[in-house]
């Protein structure tokens, strides 16, 4: 029979592999803490200071590029002349781009209103305390899932004939695919890395690729009419 002396609590100070803590304690010995220090510890000022270093690199990158570079603005507007095409700003491009192939109301109220949905929701789903990647647990029944979601994506995205979107779609499910087909004992560091990918890193992967590329056709790839054009041709 062990001693109640021997038990030690507090052993792990890693909450994530560690979430929960069971403490013995016994009449006669009060309750033995053991904690590790962490290498690095972010707290106030140092957290604060460091943003604020960040923030005035970019400024000094900005004054910079103003400098260098003149601001691709046109001359003053003219109501009995519009441009054509007339082009939003370089962040409302992508969306500008899927009013190309949906209809309004899907690609400026609904997608819009899903996405932000979605930011909202999903942290409250597939809890994931020790980020653990996507496929290292329940291997067959998420790969059907991830099929079963690839598959309709891709045919929602072909019947509206959003080849821009579908690209990048695939591209990332081929990775995820990569991904499902790797371990954290593979001899590739980036087979590893893939591996211990959770979801959120895969969803957040996926709409910013998309994002980019909608954004780069709208502004490289329109010209009149919003008709597809070379950027080396004039």
């Amino acid at each position: 029979m062990t001693d109640p002396k021997d038990f030690i609590a507090g052993t792990d100070s890693n909450a994530r592999k560690s979430p929960t803590r069971v403490v013995f304690v016994t009449r006669r010995t009060s309750a033995q803490v053991k904690v590790t220090d962490e290498d690095q510890l972010q707290t106030y000022p140092e957290v604060l200071f460091r943003a604020a270093v960040a923030i005035e690199v970019l400024g000094i990158v900005l004054v910079l590029i103003s400098l260098l570079f003149n601001a691709p603005l046109e001359g003053l507007a003219d109501p009995s002349h519009t441009p054509n095409p007339a082009k939003a700003p370089w962040y409302f491009l992508g969306l500008q781009e899927m009013l190309h192939y949906f209809p309004p109301v899907v690609a400026g109220v609904l997608i819009p209103t899903l996405v932000v949905i979605a930011l909202v929701v999903i942290p409250y789903f597939n809890i994931n305390v020790e980020a653990e990647g996507l496929f290292l647990k329940d291997r067959a029944r998420r790969l059907r899932i991830f099929y079963a979601v690839a598959i309709g994506l891709s045919v929602f995205l072909l019947f509206f004939d959003v080849y821009v979107a579908l690209v990048p779609t695939l591209v990332v499910a081929a990775v995820m695919l990569v991904a499902a087909n790797s371990s954290p004992e593979s001899s590739s560091a980036f087979r590893r890395y893939l591996a211990s990918k959770p979801l959120s890193y895969w969803i957040m992967t996926w709409f910013l690729v998309v994002l980019f590329v909608l954004t780069a056709v709208g502004t490289f790839f329109r010209g009149p009419g919003w008709s597809w054009v070379w950027p080396w041709r004039s």
